[in-house]
């Protein structure tokens, strides 16, 4: 059978019923679809769609349906489909025909099916007039322009496919940090729930919080004697589209999005990051995906070692092996062991002479260091550092300043966003709405401008008299213009809190070389209404690259700029979209005393939770408390701007 989300699913281990209403549902919709591809009947083809529709909407019981009879009281399930569903509900078999489609389905088809906006009529068409039978064969084709004069296709259609193709080798190369934590802590909570777990944890690139995840790792407590029963309970869990191997300690998995109890949703984006990232195709991709898993099964008194293991970085880990052995030990997922006890003794034999440890703490302490946290093991100078700071929290943040409403192309209003920013705990908010020449967002004219600022001066008051612990501040997203301007005249500019600096218009930038760029930024920042540089690079993670910029030579002068008393920052974007200032910078501008603020650039009440993101990729960036103007209570905030 196929791999991955095209699979027949695997039946529960404790069943019947075998499969879930989900299960059922989704296989119906393959057989439907994989039948169009043979080029079937259409009203055999309508009746496994109908049937699919039918299922998904049931708010009965599956298995009750099938063990009354009452399936077949469904207008639109007949003999032969309601008769493969009890099959496969009853026996955990699924109908010999609709595995023997998956069988002899070439595997190159079922691949292309996975580009966006190409469906089963098109790939069979292409298949029987053009040989073509993969993806690969498929960009061919294009790139030689066979498929243009195509009947019913076109130029159009043609580059469609090509950025398809492009999207998918994206998508599927890695997931930014926010849907790799998504399904990650969806699937930790499930396996965490299951009886005789102990404890469950996710390692690898999602714990160090990377800005792209390749696939998820998670380790699992639980004592040896219950290990095959906890392995049999990840294997019944909902949400699994493969299993691709499973033992007592370790299973490999591909997890689809049923394992979300909610569909997957990107939220409100501003045009700039959608067009970039692919669109609605890329949501396409997001709703049907899937992500690798591999959970490791071990013993309690092991958990720390494999914890820290499988977290990495392989950099880390060698620096850590290496400082084990100066100390006469031998480091690794088992244990921490004394090499003359060690010997020849491997996995778990040799770990029955580890020293103890009942969390990561005591590996460190063991190696005389001091716990280096997740974010922090990249060997980007952990190692050798005299102390780890204190890293900023979500619990430490107090408020953001760039956030949008529907002034300009926000879906939330002034209101709504300040009661969202309460509700999250925060003592402030900022509201930087679109400048006027960015057209495509409703940049706001200089008059709706400082008419809004009036409104926020009112609230303020009024919050004031009431005793209300909050307060806004008003300022705007400024595109920035040729030879480095901002986009109000400075009597406008005057009236406001604080100034967002940020480049939109990307083809023109990434068209210049690094010097003018570079030079324009540094020009902008010296602009005396300036606050801030907004996402300094104008990178969209797996949509494309930033433009060229020396951002060191920037914040050097940022540096310069501030210790002549001015106040400028840098921001650090938390959309997982953009996560810019990358994290390697955040570092740097610490080094610089330049504060950080690290801002959701929400366009709709989610996005401000998308605060979450840029803490950890602050936290990556050895960011403290004292580092990010978020910290600041809002006297602290309006003391830096120079406001009452």
């Amino acid at each position: 059978m196929k791999s991955g989300n095209w699979s027949l699913p695997r039946k529960r281990a404790n069943g019947p019923p075998w499969f879930s209403r989900s299960q059922v549902s989704s296989t119906l919709h393959q057989v439907g679809v994989l039948l169009e591809l043979k080029g079937a009947n259409p009203f055999r083809v309508r009746s496994y769609q109908n049937a699919s529709r039918i299922i998904s909407g049931l708010t009965d019981d599956i298995g009750e349906l099938v063990a009354t009879g009452r399936l077949f009281e469904l207008k639109g399930i007949g003999k032969g489909i309601g008769g493969a569903i009890c099959q496969a509900i009853e026996d955990g078999e699924w109908a010999g025909d609709w595995k023997k489609l998956h069988d002899e389905t070439p595997q190159g088809l079922i691949e292309m099916l996975a580009i966006p906006g190409l469906g089963p009529k098109r790939i069979k068409l292409m298949h029987d007039e053009l040989g073509v039978d993969s993806v690969a064969a498929l960009k061919a084709a294009c790139e030689a322009g066979d498929v243009a004069p195509m009947k019913g296709l076109g130029e159009k259609s043609q580059q469609r496919m090509l950025d398809g193709i492009e999207l998918l080798s994206r998508f599927r190369a890695r997931r930014r940090l926010n849907v790799g934590l998504a399904y990650g802590e969806a699937f930790q909570n499930r396996v965490s729930a299951l009886d005789g777990v102990i404890k469950a944890q996710l390692a690898g690139s999602a714990r160090r919080r990377r800005e792209t995840i390749g696939d998820l790792d998670i380790v699992v407590a639980a004592n040896p004697d219950d290990h095959e029963k906890v392995s049999a309970a990840i294997l019944g869990l909902s949400g699994i589209a493969d299993v691709k191997g499973a033992g007592a300690s370790k299973i490999s998995l591909i997890l689809d999005t049923s394992i979300f109890d909610e569909d997957f949703k990107l939220g409100v984006l501003d045009n700039n990051v959608l067009d970039a990232i692919g669109g609605a195709d890329y949501e396409q991709l997001e709703s049907s995906g899937t992500i690798d898993a591999q959970v490791r099964l071990v013993p309690n008194e092991v958990f720390p070692f494999t914890l820290a293991y499988f977290t990495g970085s392989k950099e880390h880990n060698v620096r850590m092996r290496q400082r084990a052995i100066d100390k006469g030990l031998k480091l690794n997922e088992f244990g921490l062991i004394p090499t003359e006890l060690a010997g020849d003794l491997k996995g778990m034999e040799a770990a029955v002479h580890s020293l103890e440890a009942a969390s990561e703490e005591d590996i460190y302490r063991h190696l005389d260091m001091q716990w280096v946290p997740p974010e922090l093991r990249e060997d980007m100078g952990e190692m050798e550092a005299e102390a780890i700071p204190d890293l900023i929290s979500i619990e430490g943040i107090k408020g953001s300043l760039h956030n949008h409403t529907t002034l300009s192309d926000g879906e939330a209003s002034l209101e709504e966003m300040a009661a969202a920013a309460r509700s999250l705990g925060w003592k402030w908010l900022g509201i930087a709405d679109h400048s006027q020449t960015l057209q495509i967002a409703h940049g706001l004219t200089p008059d709706d401008l400082l008419e809004q600022g009036e409104t926020i001066h009112s609230y303020n008051a009024t919050w004031k008299e009431q005793g209300l612990d909050f307060r806004l501040f008003h300022g705007t997203e400024s595109d920035i213009l040729e030879g480095g301007r901002l986009d109000y005249d400075d009597e406008t500019l005057a009236k406001l809190d604080y100034v967002v600096a940020s480049v939109h218009a990307i083809p023109k930038w990434k068209g210049r070389d690094e010097a003018t760029n570079t030079e324009e930024l540094i020009k902008v920042m010296e602009h005396p209404s300036t606050t801030m540089l907004g996402h300094p690079t104008g990178r969209i993670l797996q949509g494309r690259e930033g433009y060229e910029v020396d951002l060191n030579e920037v914040l050097v002068a940022i540096a310069e700029m501030n210790e002549d008393g001015g106040m400028k920052m840098v921001e650090l974007n938390a959309s997982p979209y953009r996560l810019d200032l990358d994290w390697r910078l955040c570092k740097r501008a610490k080094e610089l005393s330049i504060p950080v603020s690290i801002n959701p650039d929400a366009h709709d009440l989610r996005g401000l939770t998308d605060i979450r993101y840029g803490v950890d990729i602050a936290r990556k960036g050895w960011l403290g408390t004292s580092d990010v103007l978020n910290s600041d209570s809002a006297a602290e905030v309006a003391a830096r701007f120079g406001i009452d």
